[in-house]
Formats: C-alpha cells, sequence, structure tokens
C-alpha cells in the first residue's frame, strides 16, 4: 500500500499470519482469522465468528480499543465501489436500528471490495 494511500485513511489488506500472531489472544477457541485490513495504525479482522476493530489511539498507539461485533448485530451495510480515477472504495456498516452507519472504511483499490462485501453477507446473511 503507498504511503499516499495510507494517509488518505484507506485500508490494504493484512497479512493473515501476522493478525494470527498479534492478536491471537483476542480469539476464542475454534475461532479464525478470514481476512484483515489494516490502515496506519488500525487493524479490522473480520474471523468466522465476528468482526473485530483495532483502534490504536493517541500519539504513540500506546492505547488501545478492541470492539467486538458480531455478524447478528449488523442490520445492513453498503460498498461504494471505487470509480476509474478514484484511490478507494468504502464499506459502511449498521448496528441494530442506527439511522447512520456505525461504521465506515475506505479500501485502497488493493482490496477487492466484492471479496469483503461477499464474506460479510455470508456471516450476516448465513
Amino acid at each position: 500500500m503507498s504511503l499516499f494511500s495510507k494517509f488518505l485513511g484507506n485500508a490494504g489488506v493484512a497479512n493473515p499470519n501476522e493478525l494470527l500472531t498479534e492478536y491471537a489472544n483476542l480469539l476464542t477457541e475454534n475461532e479464525t482469522i478470514e481476512i484483515g485490513f489494516k490502515l496506519i495504525r488500525d487493524v479490522f479482522i473480520f474471523t468466522n465468528k465476528r468482526l473485530i476493530l483495532v483502534d490504536k489511539q493517541g500519539i504513540t498507539g500506546s492505547k488501545v480499543e478492541y470492539l467486538s461485533l458480531v455478524y447478528k448485530s449488523i442490520t445492513r451495510f453498503s460498498i461504494e465501489t471505487a470509480g476509474h480515477f478514484e484511490l478507494d472504495a468504502e464499506l459502511k456498516i449498521w448496528i441494530s436500528s442506527e439511522i447512520t452507519p456505525s461504521i465506515k472504511k475506505k479500501f485502497n483499490k488493493q482490496v477487492n471490495i466484492y471479496d469483503l462485501q461477499r464474506i460479510l453477507a455470508q456471516h450476516v446473511l448465513g
């Protein structure tokens, strides 16, 4: 992922082995990482059981929030694809009956937003 893309807040696909090494202590028994995405310091991980958002805060990133969303709490989601001259695509997720999306994430063109949508749909609709 290019530095320019990172500064725009776009996420790129993270290495699953690195995610497993770093976040294994967050996983439950029989929970596996399916795919993960990394922003400059933040990470979000799709497992076979939930979505985990890792928000590193502050200048040093030493304060970290781990937000766990079970798929059944996601009531709707949308993707917006990148145009020919645009750098990113966007994912929006609504939790329960919220009017505005709880989560908005931008992805660089290295991420196939349709694959991401497919993973989310399998868990939310399944």
